[in-house]
This record gives C-alpha cells, sequence and structure tokens, in this order.
C-alpha cells in the first residue's frame, strides 16, 4: 500500500509538472501574439491612413485590433497571476467579457456605418446586437462589484492540498 502511495504522489508531481508547463507555454503563446496583432493592427493602420481609406475606418479598425490585445494581455496576466499564487481569480475573465462585449458593439456600429444603405431589418438586428451587449455588459458590471464586496478565503495552493493526508 505505502509503495502504491509513493507511485501516486510521483504521478501526481509529473501531472503537476506539465500542467504548470502547460501554463507557461499558453502564457507566452498570449503575450507574443498580443505582441504580433498590435504591432501588424498599426502596420495595416498607417498603410490604411495612406491610401484611401478614411481615417474613421481605419482608426475604428485599429481600436478593434487593441482591445483584442488588451484581451489577450488580460489572459495573460491572469495565466501569470495563477503560476504565482496556483489560485484561479473571477475578476480577470469578467473583465475580458466587459471588454469583448465593448468590442463587438464598436465593431457593430463600424459594420453599420460602412453600409451603402442600411435596411429596416439590418438596423433592428444591429440594435438587438447592441442591446444584447449593453444588458451583457451590465450584468458583468454587477458581477465585478459583487466579486469585489465578498470576504476575501485565503485558499491553500493546490501542491500544499496534495500533501495534506485524505480526510477521515
Amino acid at each position: 500500500m505505502r509503495d502504491r502511495t509513493v507511485s501516486m504522489k510521483q504521478w501526481l508531481s509529473w501531472m503537476e509538472w506539465l500542467d504548470r508547463w502547460g501554463y507557461i507555454t499558453a502564457g507566452l503563446s498570449l503575450l507574443v501574439l498580443g505582441m504580433l496583432i498590435f504591432a501588424h493592427s498599426w502596420y495595416v493602420f498607417v498603410l490604411s491612413t495612406a491610401g484611401k481609406t478614411t481615417l474613421l475606418g481605419a482608426g475604428l479598425k485599429l481600436l478593434n485590433d487593441l482591445l483584442l490585445v488588451i484581451i489577450l494581455l488580460e489572459l495573460f496576466r491572469t495565466v501569470v497571476r495563477f503560476l504565482q499564487t496556483e489560485i484561479l481569480a473571477l475578476e480577470p475573465y469578467l473583465a475580458v467579457g466587459i471588454i469583448a462585449c465593448t468590442r463587438r458593439i464598436l465593431t457593430a456600429s463600424a459594420e453599420l456605418a460602412h453600409l451603402p444603405e442600411v435596411t429596416d431589418n439590418q438596423f433592428n438586428r444591429y440594435l438587438m446586437d447592441v442591446g444584447v451587449n449593453v444588458g451583457v455588459i451590465m450584468v458583468l458590471v454587477v458581477a465585478v462589484f459583487l466579486v469585489r464586496q465578498r470576504p476575501e478565503k485565503q485558499l491553500a495552493p493546490i501542491s500544499a492540498q496534495l500533501d495534506r493526508p485524505p480526510a477521515t
């Protein structure tokens, strides 16, 4: 029985090491992707403003891309925080949801503004899309407020929980 417990702890230790490296590689990927999108977005913006695209259209596209970069950086920061504390926080995901909905509202507005003619059906779809996203933003803001109001619980890191004997 003792050998089995030692063997299980070795497997769990190996799996925890792989898990940590999975988070590290995912986090680095988010960071690199964010930097590449950032650089490409500015490159496209500069080319667009020098070409035939209006400043407003190019600016909205750049803003949309920059909000995507902020989402990627927020996810990267969440991964780093998890690696430091081994506690997965809820609030960064709520912030990502708020940014994503804001990004969608801006994108929908830009799409509607660039149509040569807007039908009633397209306008109603736009209003529904914006309304749903505003509703989601409001729910997420309330969720952030509630998360910040709750008392902090001190949770032990996962590695400390693995060393505890099972409850009887």
